[in-house]
């Protein structure tokens, strides 16, 4: 005998997720985050780029996974939230001025403190900003090692707006 039947909303787990500021610096940034708590999520980010700074050209990939800790009332993934993570970069060095060649790989890390919208059950918006810290190492394949990578190394700012599909 069917007592009765009890319905309740499927909160969204899954988030597929795109930079939306990353093609600024000829870059194609997106994200995948799986909610694994009431309160956290695991998230991994991947890019690839053909960046020009001064006469040295990036092109290549990076990965960035994260955990998030959602610090509002309501569940994950929606609302603030602080996130460690990691980040491995790898790339193909070019010196237009030299006619060098190259390859970077780097590490480093970093945290984000941002905010995460879902609208109508399925449109994600994400707004993140904080520190983060990478280094590497420059192996030269021909030429001089004149190659510009202050703008990957040491310390800087990770920021970014995605907008994505919820699941």
């Amino acid at each position: 005998m069917l007592v009765g039947v009890m319905t309740t909303a499927r909160a969204q787990e899954n988030v597929l997720k795109i930079n939306i500021f990353s093609p600024i610096v000829k870059t194609f940034n997106m994200s995948y985050e799986r909610k694994v708590s009431a309160t956290g999520s695991f998230q991994l980010g991947a890019f690839y780029t053909g960046f020009t700074s001064g006469d040295t050209e990036f092109k290549g990939f990076g990965i960035t996974p994260e955990y998030r800790f959602y610090l509002s009332e309501t569940e994950a993934p929606v609302g603030v939230y602080v996130a460690p993570f990691v980040r491995y970069m790898d790339f193909d060095l070019t010196d237009e001025a030299t006619t060098s060649d190259g390859t970077l790989s780097m590490f480093g890390g970093g945290l984000v403190i941002g905010k995460q919208w879902i609208f109508k059950e399925k449109i994600s918006l994400d707004a993140f900003v904080g520190p983060q810290y990478a280094t590497g190492d420059v192996k030269v394949k021909s030429g001089t090692d004149s190659f510009d990578t202050d703008v990957f190394d040491g310390f800087g700012i990770r920021a970014g707006l995605t907008f994505g599909f919820a699941f």
